[in-house]
């Protein structure tokens, strides 16, 4: 993926230079589905920027003023459909970036890459990332109980989360008037 410019922000590949503001955000991950990615060492780090510099499925969020990491997007394509995500530095959060990016990743996919189809997977207790979902246009299409395990209790055993599924058409993107967010500033 090219960089792709907004008017806050750059969207691009990681780069090495990267680490630092991943362990920032990665060595306590927010959200529990980001646990297993959480980073115990800086070196831990520099390997996890320079591994997710390789492919095309991890983009980095950087501001666009300073360069900075702030947060980071996925997109792992399934023919024409997009399994999305996004994980974002909570120093940064309330300022409307996630949205921004979120909304700027979507119109490449269905601009770019010729996406039919997105979703993303969003645990039951995660309130912004649903909220911003439901920003983005997308609708929840289904919830399943119990679906997967984060993390274990006191005594080991799975602690399972509820995850709701949250998709969007690119017809339906189209007819709402494309992006639901700002343009990007320049490709």
């Amino acid at each position: 993926m090219q960089p792709i410019e907004t008017q806050r922000l750059v969207l691009r590949p990681f780069t090495p230079e990267d680490a630092a503001d991943l362990f920032e955000y990665l060595h306590k991950p927010v959200a529990n589905c980001f646990l297993s990615l959480a980073l115990a060492t800086p070196e831990e780090a520099e390997r996890e920027a320079a591994q997710r510099g390789l492919g095309d499925t991890s983009i980095a969020v950087c501001l666009r003023a300073s360069g900075k990491l702030i947060g980071d997007l996925f997109a792992e394509p399934e023919d024409d459909t997009f399994s999305v995500g996004w994980n974002f530095n909570p120093a940064f959060g309330g300022r409307g970036h996630a949205h921004e990016a979120a909304a700027t990743l979507l119109a490449y996919l269905f601009t770019q890459r010729a996406a039919r189809r997105v979703y993303a997977y969003v645990e039951d207790t995660n309130l912004p990332s649903q909220r911003l979902c439901r920003r983005l246009g997308m609708r929840q299409e289904g919830l399943f109980k119990e679906f997967v395990s984060f993390r274990q209790d006191a005594d080991g055993t799975p602690i399972y989360e509820n995850t709701m599924q949250y998709a969007l058409l690119g017809h339906e993107w189209q007819s709402n008037g494309g992006m639901h967010g700002p343009s990007p500033a320049r490709g």
